[in-house]
């Protein structure tokens, strides 16, 4: 295999491994042009500060074209990716065709609502700006009309929370809206009972934060339950007819608010060959070049690389995707020189969740810690992780600021959300 220095590299999806290959290219012998539908990039991991009013969405997200200003071999464009034809090197997309040299899918995840499906309408989600803003918008929506119906009729459903799913999102979600409801609420609503407001959390699984230690997922319930969270371990939910959340062992839920963190799964393009998915996961080999290609890759939440190792692929993390990211360049790099490539080897850093102030669970390689140094710890990492220097100040000042006053810019409702009938 080899590649010509004016050969063109097409990276489709703006998420954290197709940022980060983009950015491994720079100075590099090849063209390099980005697709995705929204022209920034949001960090993730903290959308949930969005919909909760921790931040503001320019916090976290940052315009494509600024992060690559002094890339010269790199080009973007804004356009949602149809399908890909592998025998013309070409893909469809709603500003049209373009043809690429190497293709390098990094589409990452949507919701998996399993089944859910029919439903989905009816459920709040998190996987992106526009969906964290119309989460703020609905509670507070729905706190108007509780306040204003409180004396004529029961006012429970417009209360009550629900979060179903006790993965890093859910948590730090409940975490979040706990600490909203003791130190925001009260002060906005102060002729609103807001005992009467439940926050509910069920986990199908018996524990919460499976991914990480035993350790960790205990404190972490310890934690939300202290922040008065309700907590509901091998609670399977069964169904929502959206007012009533009903659970596999008969029991129900009345909430107008259900909000759905129970899992994702990945989002690939149409059009490639046979045998190259496993489920909605495109299959790639150790070089994260995807099974029955020559010319095609994929990275991150998209790709799973089956081992003996890890039999169902790399858990969907960011780091994942960006240790690939770089080290997938490098190797298309290398086959310019005919030079043999490197294999990928994930190394594994930590993880972490938050739950509330000076509430934090980090799970390093060789060490576990929980609490505050662990709450200053997760948000160091998660300032320095965002794309430029202007979110990193903005994201600090209004962490401070919150920390001091005990106090989020949560009340405004510039855009109101209705779900769809």
């Amino acid at each position: 295999m080899n590649i010509e220095a004016t050969s063109k590299i097409v990276i489709v999806g703006a998420g954290f491994g197709g940022i980060t290959i983009a950015k491994t290219f720079k100075n590099k012998p090849v063209e390099v042009l980005l697709i995705d539908q929204h022209n920034y990039h949001n960090f993730q991991p903290l959308m949930y500060q969005i919909a909760t009013g921790g931040l503001e969405p320019d916090s976290i997200a940052y315009p494509v074209r600024r992060i690559f200003r002094n890339q010269k071999n790199f080009s973007f464009r804004m356009a949602k990716v149809e399908n890909v034809s592998i025998d013309t090197q070409t893909l469809q997309t709603s500003i049209g065709p373009i043809s690429y040299d190497y293709l390098v899918i990094a589409t990452g995840s949507t919701n998996n609502f399993f089944n859910f499906e029919p439903v989905k309408d009816k459920l709040l989600t998190l996987k992106s700006i526009p969906d964290a803003l119309n989460m703020r918008s609905y509670i507070y929506q729905n706190l108007e009309k509780a306040l204003a119906h409180q004396n004529d009729q029961s006012i429970d459903d417009l209360m009550n929370i629900a979060i179903v799913g006790g993965g890093p999102a859910g948590i730090e979600l409940a975490g979040a809206l706990a600490e909203m409801k003791h130190f925001v609420l009260p002060k906005d609503f102060p002729d609103l009972d807001m005992s009467k407001m439940q926050i509910n959390l069920y986990e199908a699984a018996p524990e919460l934060l499976s991914a990480m230690s035993e350790a960790s997922s205990t404190k972490t319930l310890l934690y939300l339950r202290e922040l008065g969270v309700n907590v509901h371990l091998n609670a399977k939910v069964n169904g929502y007819d959206g007012k009533i959340l009903t659970l596999a062992d008969g029991t129900n839920f009345t909430t107008d608010t259900v909000i759905w963190t129970a899992g994702v799964k990945a989002a690939p393009i149409n059009g490639l060959p046979e045998g190259a998915l496993a489920g909605n996961r495109i299959l790639v080999d150790g070089y994260n070049q995807v099974k029955n290609t020559k010319n095609i890759f994929a990275i991150g939440d998209v790709a799973s690389c089956v081992t003996a190792e890890n039999p169902k692929g790399l858990p969907m993390l960011a780091p994942i995707a960006q240790q690939q990211g770089k080290l997938l360049a490098n190797n298309i790099v290398k086959l310019t020189t005919q030079q043999p490539m490197q294999p990928f080897k994930y190394k594994n850093k930590g993880v972490m969740a938050t739950i509330g102030r000076k509430k934090a669970v980090v799970d390093l390689p060789k060490w576990k810690f929980q609490g505050t140094f662990a709450w200053l710890v997760w948000m160091f990492i998660h300032i320095m992780s965002l794309v430029g220097f202007r979110n990193k100040i903005m994201a600090f000042y209004d962490w401070m600021a919150n920390y001091l006053t005990y106090d989020k810019p949560l009340g405004l409702i510039i855009r109101p959300y209705k779900r769809k009938e």
